[in-house]
């Protein structure tokens, strides 16, 4: 059974649930302004599952609070993030 991707924002944090891949991404990305408002850590803890569209959609939300000069970093990152961020050669302070 698939696992739609919710989340959550306090006190700085952006925690992820659910499965963040092609399937179930899109409504985050639709309010990706408004869900990284003061974020500073993405935590991954409750992501069962994520996808290379998945990752496109965190590079994407790094970037972004990168450029409104915050600093960021990910918290309960999985395997499969850390593998694929290998797969495609990226730099390790793009997923930092």
């Amino acid at each position: 059974m698939a696992n739609e991707l919710s989340w959550n924002r306090e006190n700085g944090r952006l925690s992820l649930y659910g499965e963040l891949d092609q399937d179930w991404l899109v409504p985050l990305w639709n309010a990706r302004a408004d869900a990284i408002k003061e974020v500073e850590v993405i935590d991954l803890a409750g992501v069962t599952r994520v996808d290379t569209a998945g990752l496109a959609l965190l590079i994407h939300l790094i970037a972004d609070i990168r450029a409104q000069g915050r600093t960021v970093s990910l918290s309960g990152k999985s395997e499969n993030v850390q593998t694929l961020a290998q797969l495609y050669n990226l730099p390790a302070d793009m997923i930092p």
